[in-house]
């Protein structure tokens, strides 16, 4: 089974399936630990490769090369792509999506936003009119052999939202999905008006969406769950109080203890990226007669 047919099956299994959000190779290690899908994010790649805001500096053959050593480091994982607006032009959009399902991308995320755009979390977004991104979506569709597609729309508008997602749902895409919903009624909402397609869900501290588990996302008809931010704003928080105890501390590491990550266990984590021992055994060959 390839990549995608992998996440589409994982898609419709029962209850919602989990995406991680992954901002370089470290944060992926970490992640696979943990959960079977990353999701590779465009506000935190924006804020890993460029340190700069998710408003439209990616250059997508960055996120092709990044998504080529995530694939290599980790066989087995969902690797979900956003790929913000296909950077802009339609015919770029097809070859990025090309280019990713050619080194083992496993779906891709395409929005209806126009230039300049913004995180879909934050106010000031603007969307194409819907038949410009229809036929963006469709060139896409039509330019993949079987990777996952997801359309989204970041409309704000009541009755846009749900002209869009309905317009979204009758296409050939595998999933849809709104940007920024604002309550559990609104996703009941948006699952009613794409009947039986796919549904998937964003969250993000400090976003606009409630904060929901699995398991009310899956009594609401959610398919999907991405997390987009979860190990940057870790890594922030985290990396800002060790820094402030090392300068409180005149210096001095604390001490190391059980609980503590040191050399060796970093060294751990990051020898199970290497690909040659991702390798199945090879079986020694029958002894002559």
């Amino acid at each position: 089974m390839n990549h995608p047919e992998r996440l589409r099956t994982a898609i419709a299994t029962e209850g919602t399936t989990p995406l991680i959000g992954v901002f370089d190779m470290f944060s992926a290690s970490v992640s696979a630990q943990h959960y079977d899908g990353m999701f590779i994010s465009g506000f935190g790649f924006a804020a890993s490769h460029y340190g700069l805001p998710d408003i439209g500096f990616i250059a997508w053959p960055d996120i092709v090369a990044f998504v080529q050593r995530l694939r290599l480091a980790f066989p087995a994982q969902h690797l979900l792509v956003d790929i913000d607006d296909g950077y802009v032009d339609p015919e770029t959009a097809c070859h990025v999506v090309q280019q990713l399902e050619a080194i083992g991308a496993s779906g891709v995320i395409l929005e209806d936003q126009k230039r300049p755009r913004r995180c879909g979390h934050v106010d000031g977004k603007q969307v194409l009119p819907l038949e410009e991104y229809l036929d963006k979506l469709n060139m896409v569709l039509e330019s993949r052999r079987d990777l996952v597609v997801v359309a989204r729309t970041d409309a704000t508008e009541e009755s846009e939202i749900l002209r869009r997602a309905k317009a979204l749902a009758a296409t050939d895409a595998d999933v849809v999905l709104v940007d920024g919903v604002r309550s559990v009624d609104w996703i009941r909402k948006v699952r009613d008006v794409i009947g039986d397609k796919p549904l998937l869900f964003n969250q993000i501290a400090g976003g606009k969406s409630p904060r929901l588990s699995l398991s009310e996302l899956g009594e609401l008809g959610v398919d999907v769950a991405i997390y987009s931010t979860p190990c940057l704003f870790a890594a922030q928080s985290a990396m800002d109080q060790a820094l402030t105890r090392l300068k409180e501390g005149d210096g001095r590491l604390p001490e190391f203890t059980s609980e503590s990550i040191g050399v060796a266990e970093c060294l751990g984590l990051l020898e199970k990226n290497i690909s040659r021992l991702h390798r199945p055994a090879q079986k020694a060959p029958a002894a002559a007669c």
